[in-house]
């Protein structure tokens, strides 16, 4: 694994990995997003040919992190899962069973459609809109988030918020006119968008503005764009 990036939020230390995680040192807890559980059987359900590893890496690269940090808490932003019950979520419970020490904090994501009894079975605490911490509002899509503060007049208050949703991503330019697509950290002034977890996703290119930051992922790097 290389060695994660340092970004301070609000005198918070964070660290920024090749593999689509965050760590809030302060808390022990690891951060992710959109994990996307169960995607890839729901493809085979439809007669695509999916392979079925995908999901098995996944949470195998999740151990690693947490083998790696070592964490009180794992923090998910939102689509964990992606749709109903498979094969899929099973190969979780077994994986949840051996992990059984650590807390999991779901923010409920629009693929999060399982039952609650189903995420209280499997030791999930689950918001359903935003988990609060501190100065920090955990969120899945910032753009609900944000229509709820103008609604409620709460705007002034010092605080960040994390989001996922849109699976960010970036276009860099090579020589020529040939361009490639990287997933990316995106840390605007008043909130982040992380990362997809899950391999098997695709990206929303972002355009971001002066002032705002974005650490994008090259071939197992974190590069800063300036």
């Amino acid at each position: 694994m290389h060695s994660p990036v340092s970004h301070k939020i609000l005198n918070q230390q964070f660290w920024l990995t090749t593999d689509r995680t965050m760590y809030w040192e302060e808390e022990k807890a690891l951060i992710v997003s959109d994990l996307h559980i169960g995607k890839t059987g729901h493809f085979r359900k439809s007669g695509i040919a999916v392979p079925a590893t995908v999901c098995k890496e996944d949470l195998q690269r999740l151990i690693a992190q947490i083998q790696y940090f070592q964490p009180r808490e794992l923090i998910i932003v939102g689509d964990m899962f992606h749709s109903h019950a498979n094969k899929e979520l099973e190969l979780f419970l077994k994986w949840r069973s051996d992990l059984s020490d650590i807390k999991i904090k779901l923010v409920r994501g629009n693929h999060d459609i399982l039952e609650e009894r189903w995420y209280e079975n499997a030791g999930i605490q689950l918001s359903q809109r935003t988990l609060s911490m501190h100065q920090f509002h955990f969120v899945h899509d910032i753009t609900d988030h944000l229509g709820r503060k103008e609604k409620t007049g709460r705007n002034k208050e010092v605080s960040y918020c994390f989001s996922g949703h849109i699976h960010p991503g970036i276009r860099i330019q090579g020589s020529g006119k040939q361009s490639l697509c990287f997933p990316c950290f995106y840390f605007g002034k008043k909130y982040a968008v992380l990362p997809a977890f899950s391999h098997f996703t695709g990206v929303a290119m972002i355009y971001p503005e002066a002032e705002e930051e974005v650490f994008v992922i090259v071939n197992q790097e974190l590069i800063q764009l300036q």
